[in-house]
């Protein structure tokens, strides 16, 4: 397994403290948080030994299954729920627990579950959405780590509709707290460039027994 050793932060032209959003929220870009050969062993892990499905979503009352596939880990089995479709989560892999504790340095954060996604080509992406689901903690962070194919990632403001955009590169770490998630979308825009696979983690705090 890759041993990260001690955290260093590699895009030194990047503020890391500087809020990307105008209001309503906070999002930080830290840029790229570990070496080349790091994120490569890490993509290539993922690619291979995560429990990959495809995604499931329930629209107008009927199950719909997406070409891009999707994994859930956590401490324990939790139960989570969004698209109307509930996932309980598995065990975490030594490579995840790795991720979430270089993830947790630097983000100065605390998670306990993760939400995977593996997006084949550019043809597949995300809709405009908030992470709103009832059972994650209130206003928490939620980290979104990027392997593979660098891809455009947009906000959306749902009252004013500013948008911002930015490139998530390859082994980078972006976080989004406060009332991020109460007042702005966010969305993976797909695209007909020729586009390689992206893996991308999103590592959230789940509250137990909070109502579903």
């Amino acid at each position: 397994m890759c041993k990260c050793g001690n955290v260093k932060l590699f895009e030194v032209d990047i503020d890391r403290t500087k809020n990307l959003l105008p209001g309503g929220g906070e999002v930080y870009y830290f840029g790229k948080i570990m070496k080349l050969e790091e994120a490569n062993y890490y993509f290539n892990s993922l690619l291979t030994k995560v429990e990959w499905k495809n995604d499931e979503a329930v629209m107008f009352g009927k199950l719909i299954q997406t070409k891009r596939k999707v994994a859930w880990y956590g401490d324990k089995e939790f139960s989570y729920t969004y698209s109307n479709v509930t996932k309980a989560a598995l065990g975490w892999t030594p490579e995840l627990m790795a991720l979430k504790q270089l993830v947790e340095t630097v983000s100065g954060e605390r998670y306990n579950s993760c939400l995977l996604n593996l997006y084949h080509n550019g043809d597949e992406g995300m809709a405009w959405h908030s992470d709103g689901e009832k059972d994650l903690k209130k206003n928490g962070a939620i980290a979104s780590v990027s392997f593979g194919e660098e891809r455009k990632f947009s906000f959306k403001h749902k009252q004013t509709k500013e948008r911002i955009s930015l490139l998530l590169e390859h082994g980078s770490l972006l976080m989004m707290k406060g009332e991020t998630q109460q007042n702005w979308l966010h969305r993976l825009p797909p695209t007909k460039l020729p586009m390689k696979a992206r893996v991308n983690l999103t590592f959230r705090t789940i509250v137990p027994g909070k109502p579903m």
